[in-house]
């Protein structure tokens, strides 16, 4: 679980300091892509799934909708 924050908190890190110069449609593409990734992993793993399966159709689903909601 410790090593779960460790990732966590360097992913928060990177897209803080990585996003700077992006577009806001760029950045909500990213962050819509990370948050379904780490949502679809989640969820399929508790369903007894792949969690690589479903973080990267996550990742997509995010992302995709990230850029549509997108300012």
């Amino acid at each position: 679980m410790k090593r779960i924050a460790v990732v966590i908190m360097i992913l928060a890190l990177t897209f803080i300091f990585g996003c700077t110069g992006m577009s806001p449609k760029q950045q909500s593409s990213l962050s819509g892509a990370a948050i379904g990734a780490v949502a679809g992993g989640v969820l399929n793993k508790q369903v007894g799934k792949s969690p690589v399966t479903g973080a990267v159709v996550g990742a997509g689903v995010g992302g995709a909708a990230g850029y549509l909601l997108g300012k």
